[in-house]
């Protein structure tokens, strides 16, 4: 009867069992000294496994302290005790004075794999209590899932009982506590000076996405550990070709937000021209965070991680060529009081394009060259919003205009930065009354650039060739002082 009862535990407990312990190995003490009786294959084969999941554990940590989601953190939690107990198993099999032996001075070559390979799965191991802790802070703002029966099996709905089936899953996004962010219009200006504005919903206040910062202890253990398992990799040589996990992130990043490396190369002879680049234009869709998603706040993003092209520099103020695409348009994306006129100008060369904008059509030509900007606050901001709203002016440019693939367009970008005393909108203190010109003095400047969508992807986005054609007298803005509040 005894033996009838395990045959049928024999399936559960083979199933709870990690892929890399059902491999056979025979218990044989000082197995590590013992080379002509050990399996050299199957040994090789086991331990570059479990160097292979150590990289990718440690990536998987440092993923989950730097995500606000908890289900991470929570998965992570396990895998941590997993992976001990299945390194920590197999190293006893293989010697159980393994222990002994890791403290003397390593000569053997399969010492050099298991003695680090073990102290890196007893350093994350330490970070068992951390991970407890963050997980129960992280819950505070995320649904943190239940886990998965261990037989597999599926849950029903409770209640509705004709509910479709579901499987607890940890590797799914958490769904935050507060779910109630409306989809309001992103392209609204940001700024408007002077005046008091009402809000799209009365009184809404957007979420602050929380400021996640990995703790020191944890960089410190997540360091030893990867020291320990480097020194068991170089162990195998470069033919062993480890997978890096954060290499693969980091180019699955530059693959779906930058140039190829080619590009450069094939438009090499444009770009030794001066005042010229090329970089590649994103849905403006990337550069928002979508609504009721968590997000750490110090975590770099889209724009900071691939910024804009720069047009020049002139102490703290960096005027930039801000090009996104808004359904089928291109276009600038809004800052502070800051706009652009637009226009195409088909299928003319770009290297053609001089300051007297010469093989431009007149009318195009005297529009850009004539215009002048408000130098009034208001009338500036008037003209701002107007241009958002993509109605024509006296001159028929507009700030959007279609994305056609080998066209040349020709953008005039006017850029602000304002005085702090007028963006804060607070009281001076009488030491900011006695030095009232110094607050108000403004950097700005007014810039042609000519630009060339050379080739587009699948994903909407596109290459884009971009020069310098002019650089006008910087804008003022002459009623600054009637915005201080004194």
């Amino acid at each position: 009867m005894r033996y009838i009862f395990l045959s049928f535990l024999a399936p559960f407990c083979l199933q709870a069992m990690p892929v890399s312990a059902l491999v056979e190995y025979k218990p044989q003490s000082k197995m590590i000294y013992n080379a002509q009786s050990r399996p050299i294959d199957s040994f090789y084969t086991v331990t570059r496994g479990f160097v292979q999941e150590q990289i990718n554990l440690i990536a998987r940590i440092e993923k989950a302290l730097e995500n606000k989601d908890p289900n991470r953190v929570r998965a992570v939690r396990g895998q941590v005790l997993v992976q001990f107990k299945a390194i920590s198993g197999f190293v006893k099999r293989q010697d159980p004075n393994f222990k002994t032996v890791c403290a003397l001075p390593l000569e053997n070559k399969e010492a050099k794999i298991l003695c680090p390979l073990y102290a890196s799965s007893q350093e994350l191991l330490k970070l068992s209590p951390l991970l407890d802790r963050i997980l129960s802070r992280r819950g505070e703002s995320a649904l943190v899932r239940e886990l998965p029966l261990v037989s597999g099996e599926r849950q029903s709905d409770p209640v509705l009982a004709m509910s479709p089936v579901t499987r607890p899953n940890l590797g799914s996004p958490a769904t935050p506590h507060a779910t109630l962010e409306p989809n309001l219009p992103v392209l609204t200006p940001k700024l408007i000076t002077g005046s008091s504005t009402k809000k799209l919903i009365a009184n809404y206040t957007p979420p602050i996405s929380g400021a996640i910062k990995i703790p020191q202890e944890a960089i410190r253990v997540l360091e030893t550990a990867e020291k320990y398992i480097a020194q068991a990799q170089a162990e195998f040589g470069t033919e062993a070709n480890f997978h890096d996990p954060k290499q693969t992130a980091l180019a699955l990043d530059r693959f779906a937000y930058d140039l190829d490396p080619q590009e450069r190369q094939t438009y090499s002879k444009f770009l030794a021209l001066p005042q010229t680049g090329i970089f590649r234009v994103l849905p403006y869709s990337v550069y928002h965070r979508p609504l009721n998603t968590l997000q750490n706040r110090l975590s770099k993003t889209v724009a900071e991680r691939y910024p804009f092209p720069t047009l020049g520099e002139k102490d703290s103020f960096t005027p930039n060529l801000a090009l996104s695409l808004v359904g089928d348009n291109f276009q600038i994306l809004p800052n502070g009081i800051d706009y652009s006129l637009m226009a195409n100008l088909g299928n003319i060369p770009i290297e053609k394009l001089d300051a007297t904008l010469l093989p431009v059509s007149p009318e195009i030509a005297k529009a850009f060259l004539t215009y002048q900007p408000p130098r009034q606050l208001s009338t500036l901001q008037q003209e701002r919003r107007r241009l958002a709203s993509n109605k024509k002016n006296n001159f028929n440019l507009l700030s959007s205009v279609p994305a056609r693939l080998n066209n040349t367009y020709l953008v005039r970008l006017f850029q602000f930065q304002l005085p702090e005393a007028i963006v804060s909108g607070e009281k001076l203190t009488p030491q900011e009354r006695l030095r009232i010109d110094e607050l108000l003095k403004i950097q700005s400047s007014d810039t042609i650039v000519a630009f060339r969508p050379v080739r587009q992807r699948s994903d909407g986005s596109y290459t884009v060739l971009w020069r310098v054609v002019n650089r006008l007298s910087a804008p003022q803005i002459e009623d600054l002082e009637t915005y201080l509040k004194y």
